[in-house]
């Protein structure tokens, strides 16, 4: 199967999908418009005489420079509430997870299926080439479901819900976290928000012509006998309902339609990312033969059906559906898949609460459910074949090391010290193991270093980057930006005064001898993309060329500058870039 022309393809049915956006904006228009006008011949006291009857009567009432004024009256009305519901959706995918009742899940947790969640979302980000995404567990939520919000990767936030955590065996969520990274990386996070502030538009006249029902209704019922002045507002709510009503079947369509070509594209990328199809089709499989399958009853979670993996809700009529039935998908990734879903025992762990400690469920008590929780987990594995795990600590001591490209290039990130894990999971050892990193080199004395750390850092912050020295003299040079991007998630728990003195120190060090080389260049711009959205007001930049023939001399410095950097022959490489970006002509320029 080759996926690559498959997200190709999808990618251009989703482009094509977009145009039925404006044709929807252009029907309610014509339509507002067909309604004032039958309003206003309806209410004429000359229509039988001046105006005529029947279609004549009619148009004699149509207006141009009242369509073209209606006209820009609905798509102002479109495009501000689209604007307005854009703004509360683009806070940040934290926002969103929050909204719906997601949970941080932090690396000091207890909970085994958080922990080996937590570990999947990190070596699953290495193999994505990115760094790591904060995790949100939905608690509440049986059913096995999941999500990716945020507008950009540098806010972008993975959620998956209680049920998918305790139904998914290990491999099957590596698939279902790897579909979700496709939408982070594939830009589907930021259309989806775009698509439901659009939507939001489209229906916000049937929301007018409700009120006007309701307003019209209400001033009827008032009003004396003579004056029937506002009996006409019942009729244009009624209108206008109806129209609203159209208009949120088409935006239902174009969800639907839109969702389903992101959903496959998703598979595909998941495949790509795990380098196996079973994963993420045994999950489907799951699916089918669990009985709450997708549902999620967060208050939002309709509204935003189509950033979920899975249906959300039943539907009656699936031409509305968000995304593709279940076997369809199963069997694009498995087409010689026999039909049948896998069920399994429901697995219900209590939840860590005031009320279960008031009902008697102390610690002890969870921790021998987690521990259960990995047996029935580990007896899963064996059963199917797979590599069990012996208990809870043990795949807790498991990082997110996986080999995240193939050939010489790869690098065995299993051997990234556990000293160095561990501080890249607190706020504090991350912040030192940065620093860490840039005092590692031999480019500069390293008491130096240390000494400007103690100037300009927090308290203790020399001596903890001291600790760590040893175990990066012993990594890779292609283990230190990974090891940073697994740092992330723990950088972005800082408060902003922490993260403002983070900053300057990191600069302080960076600047201690007066030059700035790549790697220093790379590991502050890494960090400053990722974690200024966090904490300070930053715009993300927008592309300014469509085309990468318009910007080819600033394409070929910067491939020239991978090239040179990289272990292989940098003519050859140059080359292969350049004809996988489809642009010749360029040359390699000297070191």
């Amino acid at each position: 199967m080759d996926f690559f022309a498959q997200q190709d393809r999808a990618r251009r049915n989703t482009r094509y999908l977009l145009v039925l956006f404006s044709v929807t904006v252009l029907a309610l228009i014509v339509l507002v418009n067909a309604l004032i006008t039958w309003f206003l011949w309806l209410g004429s006291d000359y229509n039988v005489y001046a105006g005529g009857t029947g279609w004549q009567g009619y148009l004699s009432h149509f207006s141009g420079d009242r369509f073209l004024f209606i006209g820009m009256g609905v798509a102002a009305t479109v495009g501000f509430v689209s604007l307005i519901r854009w703004l509360q959706l683009a806070s940040g995918g934290k926002k969103v997870a929050e909204s719906m009742g997601g949970q941080r899940v932090m690396a000091q947790s207890m909970d085994f299926y958080e922990k080996r969640c937590l570990n999947v979302v990190e070596e699953l980000a290495l193999a994505a080439s990115m760094p790591v995404p904060a995790l949100y567990v939905l608690p509440q939520e049986r059913g096995i479901n999941a999500f990716a919000a945020g507008i950009t990767p540098a806010d972008a936030v993975v959620a998956v819900t209680r049920g998918t955590m305790l139904q998914l065996n290990r491999e099957e969520l590596q698939g279902v976290i790897g579909h979700e990274y496709s939408h982070i990386l594939n830009g589907d996070m930021r259309l989806s928000i775009r698509l439901a502030a659009l939507l939001k538009g489209i229906t916000f006249i049937g929301d007018v012509g409700h009120f006007l029902l309701r307003a019209g209704a209400y001033g009827v019922g008032r009003r004396s006998g003579r004056d029937d002045s506002g009996a006409a507002l019942p009729i244009v709510g009624l209108g206008l309902l109806v129209i609203g009503w159209l208009g949120s079947l088409s935006a239902a369509f174009i969800k639907s339609a839109i969702s389903r070509q992101k959903e496959y594209l998703a598979d595909a990328s998941a495949v790509q990312f795990t380098r196996s199809n079973e994963g993420i089709a045994n999950a489907l499989k799951v699916i089918g033969g669990y009985v709450p399958g997708t549902l999620v009853h967060a208050a939002r979670a309709e509204e935003m059906s189509h950033i979920f993996f899975g249906e959300v809700t039943h539907r009656i009529w699936n031409a509305f559906a968000t995304h593709p039935p279940l076997p369809d998908r199963i069997r694009r990734l498995e087409p010689s898949w026999d039909g049948n879903f896998i069920e399994r025992q429901e697995v219900r762990i209590p939840e860590m609460t005031a009320s279960n400690v008031e009902a008697g469920i102390g610690r002890e008590a969870l921790v021998t459910a987690v521990i259960a929780g990995a047996a029935l987990d580990a007896a899963r594995a064996s059963m199917a074949g797979e590599a069990s795990i012996d208990s809870p600590d043990a795949e807790f001591s498991k990082s997110a090391n996986v080999d995240a490209s193939d050939g010489a290039d790869s690098v065995n990130r299993a051997v990234i010290p556990d000293e160095l894990v561990s501080a890249a999971h607190d706020p504090l050892g991350a912040s030192a193991l940065s620093l860490a990193l840039l005092a590692g080199r031999d480019t500069q004395p390293r008491a130096e270093i240390l000494s400007v750390i103690g100037q300009h850092g927090v308290q203790g912050q020399a001596e903890m980057v001291r600790s760590l020295l040893p175990a990066v003299d012993c990594l890779c040079p292609g283990q230190r930006f990974p090891l940073m991007a697994m740092a992330i998630p723990a950088l972005k728990s800082m408060s902003t005064p922490q993260y403002r003195q983070f900053k300057s120190t990191l600069l302080s060090v960076i600047r201690a001898d007066r030059q700035t080389d790549l790697f220093e260049w790379c590991l502050f711009q890494l960090l400053r993309h990722y974690l200024d959205p966090e904490y300070l007001r930053v715009e993300p930049s927008k592309p300014r060329y469509r085309r990468l023939e318009k910007v080819r001399g600033p394409l070929r410095q910067v491939l020239s500058v991978l090239a040179h950097q990289g272990s292989g022959n940098a003519d050859r490489a140059f080359s292969m870039a350049c004809a996988d970006l489809d642009v010749g002509g360029l040359t390699l320029q000297p070191l």
